[in-house]
């Protein structure tokens, strides 16, 4: 049963509202304009605001009452945008050139059964890496994912990329199944709550399937975040004491779990 007072629903995007990388189905869709009748909705993800479109339906900022692509580095509320928070203006150009060469440099010395494209993808809040390159097929982007769990391919990278950038103020959050992202120490998904905490809502629900704890805190102002088979970028939002946080599977766990709450 949902607590009284005003609420509002925080979604992550893959693996809660949609299959990963996957557009919402017309049925989850639908379920989701209905319950926002009844409470306020809103979206949060790494990815930028085209993928979130791409999964959401470029209408998304008509039917979420908040959309926070980056981690709300971006943010929207009721249809017009908020902010837009520059990664380049925080870390500097610099900076950013020496993180991007070196990732280069790393991914050309990986072999890997197959490489695409897009090996780097730079947002407004954080640079996304992807040793296969993100314009890989669905299958390719299978294909990896298993063989990184057993290689541990993007655990191996960010650790490397931990002792070579220490003392820099940089997280990097493995997270999804293909890319890890790399942006400066607190800009995780809890930053979207700072949009929302002074909104009057009493309850702030998340749900989320990576929300297991998968983090070690590093010396010298560089945070990394190895993700388990269920553990990642959800894990900071879940279990902020400003959120009620659920933990999903799949969107059918989603929309169980809205239904005994809200209806």
């Amino acid at each position: 049963m949902a607590a009284p007072g005003p609420a509002l629903c925080l979604f992550d995007v893959d693996g809660t509202l949609t299959a990963p990388r996957q557009k919402i189905t017309k049925d989850m869709d639908c379920f989701l304009q209905k319950l926002r009748q009844k409470i306020k909705i809103g979206v949060v993800g790494g990815s930028d605001f085209e993928k979130v479109q791409e999964q959401l339906g470029d209408d998304v900022i008509k039917k979420y009452d908040y959309v926070f692509p980056e981690n709300g580095l971006v943010a929207y509320r009721d249809g017009k945008l908020l902010c837009k928070q520059s990664i380049q203006g925080h870390l500097g150009e610099a900076l950013i050139q020496d993180l991007i060469n070196y990732c280069l440099s790393y991914i050309a010395k990986i072999k890997l059964p197959k490489k695409r494209g897009t090996f780097i993808e730079f947002r407004n809040g954080m640079l996304n890496v992807s040793p296969i390159g993100r314009s890989c097929s669905q299958e390719e982007r299978i294909e990896f994912y298993e063989l990184d769990q057993k290689e541990k391919i993007r655990q191996k990278f960010v650790e490397d990329l931990r002792k070579e950038f220490a003392g820099k103020g940089l997280t990097f959050s493995i997270g999804g199944q293909i890319s890890f992202d790399v942006f400066p120490n607190g800009w995780d998904k809890r930053y979207c709550l700072g949009h929302v905490e002074k909104d009057g809502y009493k309850t702030i629900y998340f749900f989320g399937d990576k929300t297991m704890p998968a983090a070690q805190d590093k010396p010298g102002g560089t945070c990394i975040r190895l993700m388990s088979s269920q553990g990642g970028n959800d894990h900071e939002i879940f279990t902020d004491p400003r959120t009620v946080g659920y933990t999903v599977a799949a969107p059918e766990d989603t929309r169980r779990i809205c239904e005994e709450l809200f209806y």
